[in-house]
């Protein structure tokens, strides 16, 4: 045990000197951000989700794309990339807290929130704590309802104080590089991952053990925070697009993106076909094209008839 968790701290290391931080740092409480900044205008910003990191977007060609009109902002959530992670419980109100702090030290008024997968419930927590900072959503492949999922049974025990410090320093490192590339070609399909994709990510850098075990503490508060969050989408009155893969493996389109989109009056749904839970890969220029027309909705005057031609105009897309 004890080699093993030489040889994993030693490559964690070699991993960060090959891969070394891409973007800028901004410090928020006491902790490091890493994030990236592209481009000129109204802000966007994009929230990744488990078991990737900033960079899933900009090998997607997202970020490229709307930062020739946009300013783009990427983060890596606290424990993936090069962002720090503070002992603390992460439920999406605290990432939705840390967001609003670095928005506010960015001199970020108003803000569109791309977000895929988990992070779909940080940029709900986020719309619905500060309304008059999220001018509208784009939720990918999102996880909105307490359904039992597969991936937070098995990566539990990497959360378990103790025994998930043990495993993350020794055996599950050198596992997640074994497995990743399976599972991520699971997640793309029934498209194929992309070349892009293939050859940029770095899979071994996102298997340290810092951010499996920020992966594992995320996982295990899923379903109780889709559980605390469903009851106030009612309270929701911004414009939404939801993006999701015909071929999602990972989500149910009926119990989680249909579902919400039924509750959720002013939301449009788009089911991409031949697309699974990586549909910003599959499609980004749908991507691109929701959140032209959720800021552009978002940034209308507020005025009671404007919510409510808002409302009706976004309802007709069901």
């Amino acid at each position: 045990m004890g080699a093993l968790a030489y040889y994993n701290i030693r490559k964690t290391r070699q991993d960060e000197m090959e891969h070394p931080p891409i973007g800028q740092f901004i410090n928020v409480d006491g902790m490091r951000l890493h994030y990236i900044d592209k481009g000129k205008g109204d802000v966007v910003t994009l929230v990744h989700g488990n078991l990737t990191l900033a960079e899933d977007f900009l090998l997607s060609g997202i970020v490229d794309k709307l930062a020739e009109r946009y300013r783009v902002i990427v983060f890596d959530r606290p424990g993936f990339g090069y962002s720090e992670r503070p002992h603390r419980v992460w439920t999406p109100s605290a990432y939705a807290e840390l967001l609003q702090k670095a928005f506010s030290q960015l001199a970020v008024e108003h803000v569109t929130v791309v977000a895929h997968s988990f992070a779909s419930l940080i940029a709900l927590d986020l719309a619905l704590q500060y309304p008059a900072l999220v001018e509208g959503l784009v939720l990918i492949a999102g996880y909105y309802y307490p359904t039992a999922r597969a991936d937070v049974f098995f990566m539990s025990f990497a959360a378990i104080p103790g025994l998930g410090d043990i495993m993350r320093y020794t055996i599950t490192p050198p596992l997640t590089r074994l497995f990743l590339p399976g599972v991520l070609r699971w997640l793309f399909s029934p498209a194929p991952v992309t070349q892009r994709f293939e050859k940029g990510f770095p899979n071994s850098f996102a298997a340290r053990p810092v951010q499996i075990g920020a992966e594992a503490e995320d996982s295990v508060l899923m379903v109780a925070s889709a559980m605390k969050l469903e009851a106030r989408y009612g309270e929701l009155k911004l414009p939404i697009i939801i993006l999701v893969g015909d071929g999602d493996k990972m989500v149910d389109i009926d119990r989680q993106s249909k579902r919400f989109h039924d509750e959720v009056p002013q939301s449009e749904l788009i089911v991409i076909p031949g697309a699974g839970h990586m549909a910003h890969h599959t499609a980004p220029d749908q991507v691109v094209s929701a959140v032209d027309r959720v800021g552009s909705q978002g940034r209308k005057p507020a005025t009671t008839d404007r919510k409510q031609e808002a409302a009706s105009s976004w309802s007709s897309f069901s």
